[in-house]
């Protein structure tokens, strides 16, 4: 498959939604709010060395829950099926599965033009109904094998809640900023501010729950030695890695059975990632 987009954006809430979406966050997990303390109060106990990073702000929280995925435009059934059991390749070890509906998803997949995104954990929760929370662009049965574990496992990840790896402020620190720029307005033709955006801002220590930073996690970018200031390359991860799957597994434990959820209410979302106002999803709405 070929896309002028290959890489993945994390896609961003207008700033009028901010406050929202933490009211949100907070009604569908209380850990969420104090997020100095990530996980106090909780019996979940995160141990090093593991590596991958959760956005505590947009965390789902620790009881088991199913997420409804559904697609924006008509999808064989084939391909429906191969991309959800692709998203619940995380199930291994985490309690958050996902399952197909014919009606509107609180996930919602479109495979339109846009490249491949997904919004940040419960952030989906405000995306207006009519707009897709997760894009796949040209995904069809003829994308490769290696392609489905590369990319919609990533987006996936997106939707738990994980960031990309490749922004903590370790890897951050190796890329040099007028290289990134150069690079990514010739490959991916972004600006400026996107590239600061989506490559160039470190995660903020304080509200992610990780440790040492992983460049193999399915979450962190390949990118090349071109644009680092030491020539090596960001290896980036291509499937969901073992520390991946141990730290899924630690903070979204099956401590019962998958239990069905009312999540969030789930986004073409076009480049500028806004819609009218009057589209906005109100929390608590259903």
């Amino acid at each position: 498959m070929t896309t002028n987009d290959d890489h993945c954006r994390i896609m961003s809430l207008p700033s009028r939604l901010h406050q929202r979406a933490a009211e949100l966050a907070v009604t569908i997990n209380p850990v969420n709010a104090p997020l100095q303390e990530p996980l106090s109060g909780t019996n979940i106990h995160v141990d090093a060395p593991l590596m991958l990073t959760v956005t505590t702000g947009k965390y789902w929280g620790p009881r088991p829950r199913r997420l409804t995925v559904g697609f924006m435009e008509p999808t064989p059934d084939d391909l429906r099926k191969r991309i959800v059991s692709h998203m619940n390749a995380w199930t291994a070890t985490a309690g958050i599965s996902f399952a197909l509906t014919s009606g509107v998803g609180d996930v919602r997949i479109s495979r339109e033009r846009g490249g491949y995104y997904s919004y940040l954990g419960t952030d989906i929760g405000l995306i207006p109904l009519n707009r897709q929370t997760m894009n796949l662009e040209a995904f069809t049965m003829n994308t490769s094998e290696a392609e489905f574990r590369r990319v919609v496992r990533h987006e996936t990840g997106h939707t738990l809640g994980f960031p990309h790896e490749h922004m903590r402020r370790a890897l951050v620190e190796r890329i040099d900023p007028a290289k990134a720029y150069a690079y990514f307005q010739r490959t991916q033709r972004w600006s400026k501010e996107m590239v600061d955006q989506q490559v160039l801002t470190s995660l903020n220590e304080k509200n992610i729950i990780g440790t040492p930073p992983d460049q193999d996690s399915i979450m962190c970018y390949q990118l090349p030695g071109v644009i680092t200031t030491d020539g090596m390359p960001i290896r980036g991860g291509i499937d969901i890695n073992a520390t991946d799957f141990e730290f899924a597994g630690k903070i979204y434990p099956k401590l019962f059975a998958d239990a069905d959820s009312p999540a969030a209410h789930t986004t073409i979302a076009d480049l500028e990632n806004d819609w009218d106002p009057s589209e906005d999803v109100l929390v608590g709405a259903t």
